[in-house]
């Protein structure tokens, strides 16, 4: 698969919308803070949104923001603070979707907490959705989708891209589990795009962490 071009797709407005505001409740610390490659794990998934060829990348803070501002590199994002960040992620995705330029056509979500994803992807995720050409056996209940998922060996999994016309609905979740509804009730908006190797780790627990680390080290 190519590399993705600076600006993908150019006839399209795009965006990237990185959900970093959680409070780290499991772990006990920012986990957007620690330590991964040369610096830290919200700056692994920083880079790779710039990677992508966004026109615009959303950054959505609320657990630790301040100390992530000081810390973390976000040169080209634009920052959207989440004081709701308690409520779950469906909060940061409302903010965020506020924060998109009006003449935004596709947005792709992507975790702050899961340095494993590759820009290719989303990349490849966008062309599925503006280009309608199915990427994996996954079915299509309209010519043009509204979603557009990765179907990794062992599950769905991010980053997911949403057309303009699911911005409303993106902005009525709630929950930690919102999304993940969204695509049960969606079904016939979805399209998948085959993707292999496991689900991206994520961090909730120092044993995700420990995880997250050895995958890196075994990438060196």
């Amino acid at each position: 698969m190519p590399s993705p071009p600076e600006h993908t797709p150019a006839q399209h407005r795009t965006a990237g919308l990185v959900l970093a505001a959680g409070a780290s409740r499991r772990l006990g610390r920012a986990k957007q803070l620690l330590p991964y490659g040369h610096g830290a794990l919200l700056d692994a998934v920083l880079e790779t949104a710039r990677h992508c060829g966004f026109d615009q990348t959303v950054l959505a803070l609320g657990g630790s923001a301040a100390e992530v501002q000081r810390t973390v590199d976000t040169t080209g994002c634009d920052i959207v603070l989440n004081p709701d960040f308690g409520a779950g992620c469906a909060s940061s995705i409302a903010a965020g979707i506020k924060t998109l330029h009006p003449d935004t056509d596709a947005v792709v979500l992507l975790l702050g907490d899961q340095p494993g994803v590759v820009a290719v992807n989303a990349w490849a995720l966008l062309e599925l959705l503006f280009t309608g050409e199915p990427a994996t056996s996954g079915q299509r209940g309209q010519d043009s989708p509204g979603i557009a998922v990765c179907r990794y060996a062992d599950g769905v999994g991010h980053p997911m891209a949403f057309t303009r016309r699911m911005f409303p609905e993106l902005s009525r979740l709630h929950g930690d589990k919102a999304v993940w509804k969204l695509l049960e009730q969606r079904a016939d908006d979805v399209v998948e795009l085959a993707v292999p190797g496991a689900v991206p780790l994520d961090v909730d627990t120092e044993d995700d962490y420990r995880r997250v680390l050895a995958v890196l080290a075994g990438a060196l």
